[in-house]
C-alpha cells in the first residue's frame, strides 16, 4: 500500500515536471530523447527533479488521503474526535502531564471550529476557537484565557499539517524554498503564509512526501515541531506522536491514543454558553 501511494505521488511530481507546452514544438528526435529521459527517471524512482511548491503540496495531500487527496479529506475529515496524552512545560518551568480530548468541525472553508480540553491533575478546562474568536471554558463558565495560553493554543492550530492539507481552501500561499538534507534525510522546504500573515516552513520528505517537521517563529524565537509514529486511521495518514521544541527546550509532547473521523459532533460544544 505504501509503495503504491508513494509511486502515485512520485509519478505526479515527475509527470508534471517533465511536461511543458514547448514539448509540442520539438522535432521528433528531441521528443524521443525527452521521452527516454522521462522513462529512465521514472524507472529509477528519481525524486530530484525540480518541482514547484504546488506539485510538492499536492503530492503530500495525496499521500495523506490516498487515493483522491483533497476529495477524501473533505469527505472524511469534516469532523474529528481525538484523545491522547499531553505533556508540557508550564510558566514556572514544571513538567505537567494531562489527558486531552480534541473536537474539530469543518464547515466554512478556512474557519474550522476546534475545542481542546485538558484534564490536569488539579482541574480541567477547554480552549475553543469558533469563528476566529478564542475563549476558555471552565465548569461551564466562559473566561478570557491568558495571552500566552491563547498563543500556544492558536500556534498548535495555525502551524500544523492541517494548514498545508487545506492551504487552498484557507487562501494560503506557498513557495518552494529549496531542498535540505538533515541526518541523511532529504527534504523539500515548503513555505506557507496564511491570510493572517502567519508563516510556517514544512519539511516534506523527498522519499515519502510526509511532513516530518515544521518550524515557525514566535517573537523572533524559532519553534520546531517534529512528527513520527505515522499510522492510518480510517484510510487517512496521521502522526500519532509530535513534539514541540524551542532550541533544546522541550515545550510539548502529544501522544495520540485514538482518533476518529466523520462522527457526529454536537455544535453546542463550540459555543460560548
Amino acid at each position: 500500500m505504501r509503495d503504491l501511494v508513494f509511486s502515485f505521488a512520485s509519478a505526479l511530481l515527475i509527470g508534471i515536471s517533465v511536461l511543458s507546452p514547448a514539448a509540442a514544438q520539438d522535432d521528433p528526435a528531441k521528443k524521443d530523447e525527452k521521452k527516454a529521459e522521462a522513462r529512465s527517471k521514472a524507472k529509477d524512482g528519481e525524486k530530484k527533479e525540480i518541482a514547484t511548491a504546488e506539485q510538492v503540496a499536492e503530492a503530500a495531500i495525496i499521500i495523506y488521503a490516498y487515493p483522491t487527496g483533497r476529495e477524501k479529506l473533505n469527505q472524511i475529515r469534516k469532523t474529528e474526535i481525538e484523545k491522547g496524552k499531553l505533556t508540557f512545560t508550564n510558566e514556572t518551568g514544571q513538567t505537567v502531564n494531562a489527558n486531552y480530548q480534541r473536537w474539530a468541525l469543518r464547515g466554512v472553508p478556512g474557519k474550522p471550529k476546534i475545542r481542546f480540553e485538558q484534564e490536569l491533575p488539579t482541574a480541567s478546562y477547554s480552549m475553543v476557537v469558533n469563528d476566529e474568536r478564542v475563549f476558555g471554558i471552565y465548569n461551564d463558565s466562559v473566561f478570557e484565557p491568558r495571552a500566552d495560553a491563547t498563543e500556544a493554543f492558536q500556534n498548535r492550530n495555525v502551524h500544523s499539517i492541517d494548514a498545508l492539507l487545506w492551504y487552498k481552501e484557507n487562501g494560503s500561499t506557498i513557495s518552494l524554498a529549496g531542498k535540505d538534507k538533515i541526518l541523511g534525510v532529504e527534504f523539500y522546504l515548503l513555505d506557507l503564509t496564511d491570510k493572517a500573515g502567519n508563516k510556517t516552513r514544512f519539511y516534506v520528505s523527498m522519499k515519502s512526501f510526509r511532513v516530518m517537521m515544521l518550524d515557525y517563529e514566535v517573537n523572533g524565537v524559532k519553534h520546531t515541531r517534529k512528527f513520527r509514529d505515522y499510522k492510518y486511521a480510517q484510510g487517512v495518514l496521521v502522526p500519532f506522536y509530535s513534539e514541540l521544541r524551542s532550541g533544546d527546550t522541550l515545550l510539548e509532547e502529544i501522544r495520540v491514543g485514538t482518533i476518529t473521523f466523520a462522527q457526529k459532533v454536537d455544535e453546542s460544544i463550540f459555543r460560548a454558553t
